[in-house]
């Protein structure tokens, strides 16, 4: 069945998955459960030290080895998964999977305390991963629902109504965790296992929404066999072909994974950042990630609108050069406020330069592309091989050195993607017949 794009009903349907997921994103990966993780893995006896199997790990190191390797997992297995969604026309089916698979996950974590480190850690890496999956299927809808000229509002709106939706839950768990006398609440773990439980019930009931409204997929079984299905990686390898093949497409995958490595990371380890340099504290901690994603909301139309104006590559590359200043800064930070000026700075760039990614590889795929859910594996394989890199590296130098040192590293990988988008910028030679312009 063929989509009508720019339907409206459909967009707002898609956009609500962003709604749905996002709740994650800030709750478990940016706010309440790295201040929560911190604070109870550190002890007067063992300091920031914990044993996960018989194995001694910094605490943060620790979360940041289970993310890496969720990231891992789900860059090996995205390829194959994408595939027999192409093959089949279901992925829609997968998105429900993910979906399930992480909601269920974050509920789990209603039962992390200290001496439940192991199941904390692993629903931790599970729920990232049904996060991963469902973001990648969600991705591939775009260019099927968007024309290319809509498509950078489309995906800025799907990121406003994350940042929106996300908020909005978090609000509801910061009243459980700032005010748990008035819910008669005197376990102190109670409130921050409760948010954990709600963004599992809040992911999966928003979720109903897109999974109502979204189409199921087009089957592509003229131009996949079973062979492939059963091996996905050979369809991973006919994308990495048509890549390398299109100059302009090849470059901004090659600067999108260098920025990736940082912007990624420096999302992911910001709340155990601030808890472990400024001693913030969860409430402190959650009033700032709540003004960065209100900021965000800005910063995604700002960059979609100065797109338009001035193009797809060299807004990437003045946010980019900010996201270096971020890393210095970061390195020499000593006060409160100063990590609250970064913070407003990171929400500004955060959001847009996500939202401005997704719309430019999907404005540089071949025209009428059956298999856009290979494309976006593809897509999102070099993102968590990103985030992969990034965090086993911030948690490396944080083991032998300290963190702030970790967060000045970062700023190499900007400098890399800074490069690759200033020689994309000079590309003169068009990708594909008709060309692109980004």
């Amino acid at each position: 069945m063929q989509v009508i794009k720019n339907n409206k009903k459909i967009i707002r349907g898609w956009a609500m998955f962003d709604w749905a997921n996002s709740a994650y994103n800030l709750v478990i990966t940016s706010t309440i459960f790295p201040a929560y993780y911190t604070i109870i893995t550190t002890t007067k006896e063992h300091g920031d030290k914990v044993t996960f199997f018989g194995r001694t790990f910094v605490n943060t190191a620790l979360s940041n080895y289970a993310l890496s390797a969720a990231y891992l997992v789900m860059a090996v297995l995205l390829p194959l998964l994408s595939s027999m969604a192409d093959f089949r026309g279901n992925k829609k089916v997968f998105m429900k999977l993910f979906t399930y698979l992480g909601g269920l996950a974050c509920m789990g974590l209603f039962f992390f305390k200290l001496d439940t480190l192991e199941l904390g850690v692993i629903c931790f890496a599970i729920a990232a991963m049904g996060y991963i999956g469902g973001v990648m299927f969600s991705n591939s809808y775009l260019p099927e629902i968007a024309t290319t000229e809509e498509q950078d509002r489309v995906s800025a709106q799907g990121f406003a109504y994350g940042y929106v939706g996300s908020v909005l839950l978090q609000i509801i768990c910061f009243v459980f965790v700032l005010k748990p006398e008035w819910f008669g609440i005197t376990d102190g773990s109670f409130p921050a296992r409760l948010s954990f439980l709600l963004v599992g019930v809040w992911w999966i009931l928003f979720a109903q929404i897109p999974f109502k409204v979204l189409p199921k997929g087009s089957p592509n079984k003229e131009r996949l066999n079973r062979q492939v299905v059963h091996n996905g990686y050979q369809e991973l390898l006919n994308v990495f072909r048509q890549v390398r093949a299109a100059k302009v497409m090849k470059r901004f995958l090659s600067a999108f994974f260098f920025y990736s490595v940082g912007v990624q990371t420096i999302m992911l380890v910001a709340a155990s950042f601030g808890e472990k340099v400024l001693h913030l504290g969860t409430s402190k901690l959650i009033g700032t990630i709540l003004i960065i994603q209100m900021v965000a909301i800005a910063g995604a139309y700002i960059m979609s609108m100065l797109a338009k104006r001035i193009g797809n590559v060299k807004v990437l590359i003045m946010v980019v050069l900010v996201w270096i200043g971020v890393c210095i800064a970061a390195y020499s930070i000593s006060t409160e406020n100063q990590f609250y000026i970064i913070a407003v700075v990171v929400g500004l760039i955060m959001g847009g330069i996500q939202s401005l990614s997704r719309s430019t590889y999907s404005k540089l795929l071949p025209e009428n592309t059956p298999d856009t859910a290979s494309f976006f594996s593809f897509y999102d394989v070099t993102e968590k091989l990103a985030i992969v890199l990034g965090l086993g590296a911030f948690a490396f130098i944080e083991e032998r050195s300290n963190i702030r040192n970790s967060a000045l590293a970062l700023s190499i990988f900007f400098v890399l993607g800074l490069i690759m988008l200033i020689v994309l910028l000079f590309t003169k030679e068009k990708d594909g017949p008709e060309g692109k312009e980004v």
